[in-house]
């Protein structure tokens, strides 16, 4: 971002792990997900390395996208729990950025019962 006073740079990891902070507070999200290459398992991932779970992106016109891979919580509404994300962090990533989201793409890589 440009400003009278000069330039505001905004790393893709810093807006991952704010949103994946944001993220794992929606109801129904047990997690971020990491899936291994070598023999394809789902994993749950730790608060420390939750940003391998979280694609970030800026379009060339400055807005930006948001790739979530997470695990639900079994037995709640997917749609609900999407929906909520969504909006969680849609709104509380442009006020903390001020840049704009343009899409925001949810993959359910996993389902965990929790206690």
């Amino acid at each position: 971002m440009n400003t009278h006073m000069g330039n505001i740079v905004i790393d893709n990891e810093v807006i991952a792990k704010y949103a994946g902070s944001v993220a794992v507070e929606c109801f129904g999200i047990v997690g971020m997900a990491g899936v291994s290459m070598k023999d394809g398992l789902v994993k749950l991932l730790k608060m420390d390395s939750i940003t391998r779970g979280i694609s970030v992106s800026l379009q060339p016109n400055n807005k930006l996208v948001l790739d979530f891979h997470v695990i639900v919580a079994y037995g709640v509404s997917i749609l609900a729990v999407a929906d909520n994300l969504i909006d969680s962090v849609k709104y509380k990533v442009e006020e903390f950025t001020g840049i704009e989201i343009e899409k925001i793409n949810i993959y359910v890589d996993g389902v965990r019962v929790i206690d």
